[in-house]
């Protein structure tokens, strides 16, 4: 798998936790209708069945996954919670793409 089609699909599952997360948090803490929760669950399925297309270990998988879930985290706060993010949160957010990119991309032996 290419390096863009995998930080491609990194995001997209990134995209569909944090919405299976965000709906619940409507719901419990803004008041939203109850409603929220079939798309939520239907976004975290799919979450979990995106994470089975990689062709690697899945313990590589998660613990890739973990930097780019933190890239577009930080990228959720500034585009839906219309925070900003700091210098520090750049900062971190490249930190963990550079773990992501050397757990995903190192050179292996078969």
């Amino acid at each position: 798998m290419s390096e863009l089609k995998t930080l491609g699909l990194f995001m997209v599952t990134a995209l569909a936790e944090i919405v299976g997360c965000y709906l619940p948090y409507l719901w419990l803490r803004e008041g939203k209708t109850i409603w929220l929760l079939l798309p939520a669950a239907l976004s975290l399925a799919l979450f979990a069945w995106l994470l089975t297309l990689h062709p690697t270990a899945s313990g590589r998988v998660y613990a890739a996954y973990g930097g780019v879930y933190i890239f577009m985290a930080v990228v959720w706060l500034w585009l839906v919670d219309g925070i900003r993010p700091t210098t520090w949160d750049m900062v971190g957010s490249a930190v963990a793409l550079l773990g992501m990119a050397i757990i995903m991309f190192a050179p292996r032996s078969m």
